[in-house]
């Protein structure tokens, strides 16, 4: 895949390490995997999901991408820089109302992504809704991705974090946020034994949990799904999370997303304060990117008059 706007990739993504208080006291060696550093747009686990999508467009002789996404999602984020950078028609379904000022799809449609906005009625019964429905027959010939980009082939690029990784350390544990689990069941074919992978969902409940397992072709001892970070649901901030986010960057440098990898690093700090993550293990964080998605809650905060993030 030759891009239109040529961005080098860093691949594979830098893995650092990184003195934190949380970890350090406990004498635990923490790696952080910068996937947030392998594009400026298309970062983290959104191009590990993409990347064998977007091959397969090629392969295939497909017209585009057509998909679905709420109204600040990584995952249409992500796709409409891949279909700029590479040269690829896309279209995303919005759950939800227009609104002109959003970052998120102020900048997919930037990057030439068309958009359709269905109510939250139609776009939780994608199936079965005429809207929706009416919408996927006016591009025959698109790929249609699911909901954050998770399918099996997008498992086929999530699986190479690890061998990436397991060519860059000898890790023991590894901890990575979900929100639909493609990214968790692609890591878990390539753990070795050794190794256990924790997964923190941003969701609540413990449907994850089957989720993860549908893609896996035979079960795994190795792997622990996480329910209790979600903070009082998905995309909710408090101000405690946002007082997280600037200390973890002013101490390491490294910014975390108030969605994911906060609630997911926060996680990590509480396995290791219960003894869960033994004195003496190698850890890996996974960074999954979703920087975007601090734009995306200064946005609503400003609306709202809250606090905002401040992480440059």
């Amino acid at each position: 895949m030759e891009g239109r706007t040529p961005v080098a990739l860093v691949l594979p993504s830098p893995l650092q390490q990184v003195a934190w208080q949380a970890t350090a006291a406990a004498t635990i060696d923490l790696y952080v995997k910068r996937e947030e550093l392998i594009h400026r747009d298309i970062s983290g686990n959104k191009w590990r999901k993409l990347k064998y999508n977007l091959e397969q467009v090629s392969s295939d002789n497909k017209k585009g991408i057509i998909t679905f996404g709420g109204a600040f999602s990584n995952h249409i984020h992500a796709t409409a820089a891949a279909g700029y950078y590479y040269g690829i028609s896309t279209v995303g379904i919005i759950r939800g109302e227009a609104d002109p000022s959003n970052p998120t799809l102020r900048q997919a449609q930037a990057w030439g992504m068309r958009l359709h906005y269905v109510s939250r009625s139609a776009y939780r019964n994608k199936e079965d809704a005429e809207d929706v429905q009416a919408i996927l027959a006016k591009y025959p010939g698109y790929l249609l991705l699911p909901e954050g980009g998770s399918n099996q082939t997008a498992t086929q690029g999530t699986r190479e974090i690890v061998t990436e990784l397991n060519t860059q350390k000898d890790i023991t544990h590894m901890v990575v946020s979900a929100g639909t689990g493609a990214t968790a069941a692609g890591m878990i074919t390539a753990l070795l034994p050794h190794q256990h992978l924790w997964v923190v969902s941003a969701l609540k409940g413990d449907f994850l949990k089957r989720e993860i397992n549908q893609y896996l072709s035979t079960p795994s001892k190795q792997w622990t799904l996480l329910t209790d970070y979600h903070r009082g649901g998905y995309a909710r901030v408090d101000n405690a999370l946002i007082d997280y986010i600037h200390t973890y960057h002013q101490e390491t440098g490294i910014a975390l997303d108030p969605i994911y990898n906060a609630k997911s690093m926060m996680a990590l700090d509480d396995l290791v304060a219960k003894g869960q993550i033994p004195t003496g293990s190698t850890v890996a964080y996974i960074h999954t990117g979703g920087l975007q998605g601090i734009a995306a809650c200064n946005y609503m905060a400003s609306k709202r008059g809250k606090r905002g993030i401040n992480v440059e």
